[in-house]
């Protein structure tokens, strides 16, 4: 239930994001989805709840609010606080790349440094984005990056795969919503089994990759998402495995492998030390995603 004692004496803007700040801190809430502490969480929710800009929070700061206005917001503190859903579940809403997408539990929140990558077209390893025709998102759960991916190269025709039928349903949504159903097919595929024959320019992929370890160790926010987007087998890299084995057959002969890996690139390189991993930079380091030619990839 809401606190009526927060109901009768909050009052602006600015009383409700210092109230949802102090609650957030007191739960011991867990921030990975898009914001990294109370205080940007509080901001979006009570900005997104009210219907006002994202990005103009000092104008209302001291605006007074109506009733079920007060209503809404000190509900979504409580579900948040309470059930530890993440805020992007609240909303029905994540960004990405700048670009923002519909999701709810039946996908992953999106988050994946190869999105900044997109930004600058894969630049310098991509040399002429125009020249990009056939790429492919393995794992696309919402289809965020498909679509980024469809944004960044104006001439490519995308396949945006994924195993999970309800992930199927938020891809599609998302690609009608940007208009791109005719550039993107939407394909419910075992990572390549339906994919015979098919070949790439580039093949893109940001798999299940957490270890065995830490998905038992996940906060509670992340028990929220499908299990099935996290988990990978005791070491994390189960489905990279898939990915190194079967991405050859499936690229151009000057095609590209992008895949991110969060934390295993120690286990990658220890598995794989033959294999010359470049790996690129992005805000949080050189670290988390590796690139390689096809004519680098096993046979």
């Amino acid at each position: 239930m809401s606190d009526p004692t927060a109901r009768g004496e909050l009052v602006t803007v600015r009383d409700f994001i210092r109230y949802a700040v102090s609650r957030f801190n007191a739960a011991g809430l867990f921030f990975g989805h898009g914001s990294d502490n109370a205080w940007d969480e509080a901001v979006y929710l009570t900005l997104h709840t009210l219907n006002l800009p994202l990005d103009r929070l000092e104008p209302f700061l001291d605006a007074r609010l109506l009733t079920h206005e007060r209503d809404a917001l000190l509900d979504i503190y409580r579900r948040r606080a309470e059930d530890r859903l993440p805020a992007a579940y609240l909303t029905n809403e994540a960004w990405l790349g700048g670009h923002r997408f519909y999701v709810d539990e039946r996908v992953i929140v999106p988050r994946s440094f190869i999105a900044e990558l997109l930004q600058e077209q894969l630049a310098p390893w991509v040399e002429d984005p125009w020249a990009i025709e056939a790429a492919l998102d393995l794992c696309t759960g919402s289809g965020c990056l498909a679509i980024l991916a469809a944004l960044a190269f104006p001439e490519a025709r995308v396949d945006a795969v994924d195993l999970s039928k309800e992930a199927i349903f938020i891809a599609e949504r998302n690609v009608e919503e940007y208009g791109l159903s005719e550039r993107i097919e939407i394909i419910q595929s075992d990572a390549f089994s339906k994919l015979q024959g098919k070949r790439y320019d580039l093949i893109i992929s940001n798999p299940p990759y957490v270890n065995a370890d830490s998905v038992a160790a996940l906060p509670p926010e992340y028990l929220h998402e499908p299990v099935m987007a996290l988990g990978s087998g005791k070491d994390g890299l189960d489905f990279t495995r898939i990915i190194l084995r079967e991405a050859r057959r499936h690229l151009t002969p000057g095609g590209l492998l992008v895949v991110e890996i969060g934390h295993n690139r120690e286990e990658l390189e220890a598995a794989y030390p033959a294999l010359p991993f470049t790996w690129l930079d992005t805000a949080a380091g050189n670290e988390f995603v590796f690139l390689l030619r096809a004519s680098e990839l096993p046979d």
